[in-house]
């Protein structure tokens, strides 16, 4: 049916955690809004579900570990969010030279740490640079990370607040390649790949870019909670959109629209009017201001608009999987629940990396594609039925790397599940017995394996050529001061704005645009 009201303050295009965020922020401070969500389900990448027929398990499908939501957006809001620190940081296997190899690096141990490492290396100098490359983003992040939910400032203003002890942190992590850092504090190759994953999560780049991609998709992996640490979010990650919508709702001044898909958007100084197909009719509302949580490239054809450069392409691949049990690991030092708790590096050596991103640029799909997992439900269990809990089921997340929109372009299906044997090939080589003899089965005796591309990620929920960031990253701060003091969501249109991945400082499970944007859209609508 048509939306009770013909106008509202704040209309927001898409229903992911960005724009709840907003919403949640315009509502308490007494503005009225509608949400305009194209999908059957609000939360966007953010959302859980039962992924496998007769298979009592909510899975966090797209989006895994929470870093960088701040606390002041869940104090803000006052969200009732529990984010659990995992036992477990990483466990990485490896073979050299047919040789067994293998790190777990433990969360607030530092001493069976430095004994891990001295075992691999034989020596503690490996240790030492780890624990300083470690320092070095503590520096960025104690002025990066409190400055994410402020006005953007310059790139001078953030160096200075730094001040001289900063020097070695700003050049190594901001101004050149993250690879030199990386070769001169660290020397094995498994310990280098390990720290440079977080430089080409869901991007195709290498340790020596110009371009310094590898730079800013590692800060925003390590500055969140001004130390880097993910965590699980408890009930998995539709916890996070149910509580928001629940916030939401809370102010009655939130109305939803699903299956609501925006054909068009026009702007005036004064107002801005929407056109939207929803419940079999062509339906129109007007706002004072617009938040768009999709991506730039959307925005650009709802306004006619000439499209942004072409965005740069997704190359991430995820598997959701439901275990009966947990494997049992080559390894002769630790079980399946001590490395499952935390990330687990399959093929990430740092060489390895290298070869496999130089395959991509070729065209070719990586001969061993590198990827990482984690088990939700050896930190929180209660995505699970108390019967899957007394059964011993858990649930394992794959996300793979250098897997690039354009290879699956043309023939996704096949493509796809080559590469999830690929994957599950990878995995088995580090385990006692094949992973295929733990998966459970569904209603149907099929395996609880499921599989997407950047292909799948774009039609299931519209990442624009399955970019998990939107487009490129950007990033945290501005390099003029005529540009210092936006918000960093600003659009060609006064009254439009950007509240999602696609604003600057966007990108991961942070609700950081989505409350930027809401701060823009206040100061609007308060001088109108």
């Amino acid at each position: 049916m048509p939306n009770s009201k013909p106008k509202y303050d704040a209309v927001i295009i898409g229903s992911g955690h960005n724009g709840l965020v907003a919403a949640c922020y315009l509502a308490k401070a007494g503005k009225s809004v509608l949400i305009l969500e194209r999908n059957a389900e609000l939360g966007g990448a953010t959302q859980s579900r039962r992924v496998f027929d007769g298979v009592d398990a909510r899975l966090s499908v797209y989006s895994y570990l929470v870093s960088l939501l701040p606390e002041k957006i869940v104090n803000d809001l006052g969200l009732n969010v529990t984010l659990k620190p995992r036992q477990t940081a990483s466990w990485t296997p490896a073979f050299r030279d047919g040789a067994y190899r293998e790190l777990l690096v433990r969360n607030d141990d530092p001493d069976a740490n430095r004994q891990a490492f001295f075992d691999l290396t034989g020596d503690d100098r490996d240790y030492r640079g780890y624990l300083e490359l470690q320092q070095l983003s503590h520096q960025i992040a104690s002025v990066v990370w409190p400055s994410l939910t402020e006005p953007l400032a310059t790139r001078r203003t953030l160096r200075d607040r730094m001040g001289s002890a900063g020097d070695r942190a700003w050049q190594a992590l901001i101004e050149e390649p993250l690879g030199v850092i990386i070769e001169e504090l660290i020397q094995d190759d498994l310990i280098r790949g390990m720290v440079f994953t977080d430089g080409r999560i869901g991007v195709s780049t290498w340790p020596h870019d110009p371009g310094l991609l590898q730079n800013r998709s590692f800060l925003y992996h390590v500055i969140g909670r001004g130390t880097g640490e993910w965590r699980v979010p408890v009930g998995g990650m539709g916890a996070l959109t149910a509580e928001l919508i629940r916030v939401a709702q809370s102010t009655g001044r939130v109305d939803f629209q699903q299956r609501a898909r925006v054909t068009r958007l026009h702007s005036t100084s004064a107002t801005c009017s929407l056109e939207y197909e929803g419940d079999d009719q062509q339906q129109h509302v007007d706002a004072r201001v617009v938040l768009c949580n999709a991506s730039a490239d959307v925005l650009a054809e709802l306004t006619g608009a000439a499209a942004p450069e072409a965005s740069l392409e997704g190359a991430g691949f995820k598997m959701n999987m439901v275990l009966e049990r947990l494997p049992r690991l080559r390894s002769p030092r630790y079980t399946a629940a001590e490395a499952f708790a935390g990330t687990v590096h399959i093929d990430e050596g740092y060489e390895q990396m290298i070869a496999s991103y130089q395959e991509t640029e070729a065209g070719q799909l990586p001969t061993t594609p590198p990827g990482e997992i984690y088990c939700h439900t050896l930190t929180d269990s209660t995505i699970l039925s108390d019967d899957l809990n007394e059964r011993g089921f858990h649930t394992i997340t794959l996300f793979g790397l250098d897997l690039p929109y354009r290879v699956f372009q043309q023939d996704n299906d096949r493509l796809r599940e080559h590469v999830m044997k690929k994957f599950l090939a990878g995995i088995n080589q580090f385990l006692a017995e094949p992973i295929e003899d733990c998966l459970a089965k569904d209603a149907r005796g099929d395996l609880c394996v499921e599989a997407m591309s950047a292909v799948d990620l774009e039609r299931n929920v519209h990442l624009p050529r399955g970019n998990i960031f939107h487009g490129d990253l950007t990033w945290p701060f501005v390099e003029t001061q005529d540009e210092a003091g936006a918000w960093g969501v600003e659009t060609t249109h006064e009254n439009i704005l950007l509240c999602g991945s696609a604003a600057r400082r966007g990108g991961a499970v942070s609700g950081i645009p989505g409350h930027n944007a809401a701060q823009k859209a206040l100061e609007l609508l308060s001088a109108s």
